[in-house]
């Protein structure tokens, strides 16, 4: 009777207690001995309809993971082409980046070339044109020598033919001969 009991409720009691000393179980004895307790007892007849569902059951739930498990393959398929492309987009979009930093670094040194040539010549002119000013300044002193000294001779000339005191004559006609010598070079 101790087995059958165990069989009926394995939970409430510990796997070992058929084999549980006498002793510790005594006082339970007397009112165990008067409760008959039977074990209801259910057979499994499987029915043909019930195999025939079952079956069909179980056709339905492969046919279900197999369509979900070609869902998750199309899916990976998908996002692998997915990833593939944005790959390939990616890998463009740095071939065009990198074709556009040599192209501009080419179009940079061109342009860098041109600004040195123009540094260059723009260097020979103002030492051209610094020339040219001090060549016009003395050209120009020149002049103003030549015509102080054309006038003088002239007129000294002119005054050792004439008896009188002219000294005061001689200094302002010098004056004036430079004045116009002066306003004709400017």
């Amino acid at each position: 009777m101790n087995n059958l009991f165990a069989l009926q409720n394995p939970l409430l009691f510990p796997a070992d207690f058929g084999n549980s000393p006498a002793f510790q179980f005594s006082r339970f004895l007397p009112n165990l001995q008067n409760c008959h307790i039977s074990a209801p007892v259910h057979e499994f007849k499987p029915t043909s309809s019930f195999i025939s569902s079952n079956s069909t059951s179980d056709e339905a739930d492969d046919n279900q993971i197999s369509i979900i498990d070609e869902r998750k393959q199309r899916r990976m398929i998908s996002n692998r082409e997915s990833a593939r492309r944005s790959r390939m987009r990616k890998q463009r979009q740095l071939d065009e980046l990198g074709a556009q930093v040599l192209h501009l670094r080419a179009e940079n040194q061109t342009l860098m070339e041109k600004l040195n040539r123009a540094s260059e010549s723009r260097d020979r002119v103002v030492q051209e044109n610094e020339r040219l000013k001090e060549e016009a300044s003395d050209l120009r002193q020149m002049l103003i020598d030549l015509q102080i000294g054309d006038s003088y001779a002239s007129f000294r000339d002119f005054l050792e033919d004439i008896p009188c005191n002219t000294a005061h004559l001689m200094a302002e006609f010098s004056n004036q001969s430079i004045t116009t010598a002066t306003n004709i070079l400017h």
